[in-house]
């Protein structure tokens, strides 16, 4: 069973919500404007709240941003309420971590508990960059677009498809809740990593420095926002390639966590141009072609690859190809992609590509 709801999640009448046994998967985006608490403590009042899960450290505590949960827990229970706040690229682990929740929910078969997912607006909008995943890829991550322009309620539709899901899942829509129109989506930030308006924007390439010799900033004020390591050497930004959008500046920072936690970094800051559009993950390819051909010390983790799942990025990452066959490889299947997102979408909006 499948549902999509326009009436808020204090306004659903299901048995399951009033009565029954319910568990709240959330983060700090759980905030309601409107009543001034947390969206667990709606039945924490009714008396029915069994359990929250959540992440175990404060907010903005780095290196914390999962969620732990396992069979039994959910077992008894009759409803799971997730209220996340996604940033629209497949790698982030909050949404990872619904869908590892979606999972289990299969593996418990007539056992499991119904889903409902409070919906919010994509804080990276409509836009689409990257590929579909062409090779076995991370796991509990849907086959999308590296930034690929749902909203969670639109993943889980499309999630619940790929595995076959068979329990009783309800979305309620993001423009239900009086707190979508007096918030933006990055107001109160999704992550540790992701703390501010930029942040979404420069993750869907960004992300993949976490797997590198390079950090993107982890631990410091502006993750994404700045790139570097302490054996990158000052130079000019003319130097590393550019891209529409964006420009270079060069920067050292000194992250409190992480990687290089202490050590003072060098490289640069991208500062995104107001109105512009930019497309992070072809950038991000190009600069870390550079890194590569320029600094011995820089690597690729192998857990690169795997979130990667395009051997025809990685084949151009391992220089075996030139820049241009990877922007074609690109806009093919981003329009591939866009034809296949439509299938799931559930508001009027489309995603769409860069120009």
């Amino acid at each position: 069973m499948f549902s999509f709801r326009t009436t808020s999640l204090e306004n659903q009448l299901d048995k399951a919500l009033l009565y029954g046994k319910v568990g709240c998967f959330c983060t700090q985006n759980c905030w309601d404007t409107s009543k001034g608490r947390w969206m667990y403590e709606l039945f924490r009042e009714r008396g029915n709240l069994q359990t929250v899960f959540s992440p175990r450290e404060a907010e903005l505590t780095p290196g914390t941003n999962h969620i732990a949960f396992d069979a039994e827990s959910l077992r008894a229970l009759d409803a799971v309420v997730v209220e996340i706040q996604d940033v629209g690229v497949r790698y982030f682990n909050y949404t990872k971590d619904v869908m590892q929740l979606m999972e289990m929910l299969r593996l418990l078969d007539d056992e499991a508990p119904s889903l409902y997912i409070v919906d919010h607006l994509n804080p990276s909008g409509r836009v689409v960059e990257g590929s579909i995943p062409a090779v076995a890829g991370e796991m509990f991550v849907p086959k999308v677009a590296h930034r690929h322009g749902l909203t969670l309620g639109e993943l889980v539709n499309l999630y619940a498809a790929e595995i076959g899901a068979k329990f009783p899942i309800h979305i309620i829509s993001a423009m239900a809740s009086s707190t979508s129109r007096q918030l933006m989506p990055w107001t109160i930030a999704p992550s540790s990593d992701i703390p501010g308006l930029f942040s979404s924007y420069l993750y869907s390439g960004g992300g993949l420095w976490n797997n590198t010799s390079i950090t993107p900033g982890i631990g410091t004020s502006r993750p994404y926002e700045y790139i570097g390591a302490p054996f990158v050497k000052p130079i000019h930004p003319e130097l590393l390639p550019q891209a529409g959008g964006a420009m270079l500046r060069p920067c050292s920072f000194t992250p409190a966590a992480g990687k290089y936690a202490g050590q003072r970094c060098f490289g640069f800051q991208i500062m995104l141009i107001p109105g512009e559009p930019y497309h992070s993950l072809l950038h991000t390819l190009h600069l870390m072609r550079w890194f590569r051909e320029h600094y011995s010390a820089f690597e690729f983790e192998e857990a690169f690859w795997t979130k990667l799942s395009d051997p025809v990025l990685e084949a151009y990452l391992k220089e075996s190809i030139s820049f241009d066959v990877v922007q074609e490889h690109v806009k093919l299947e981003e329009q591939k992609w866009i034809r296949k997102a439509k299938r799931y979408l559930l508001y009027d909006d489309q995603p769409y590509r860069m120009k």
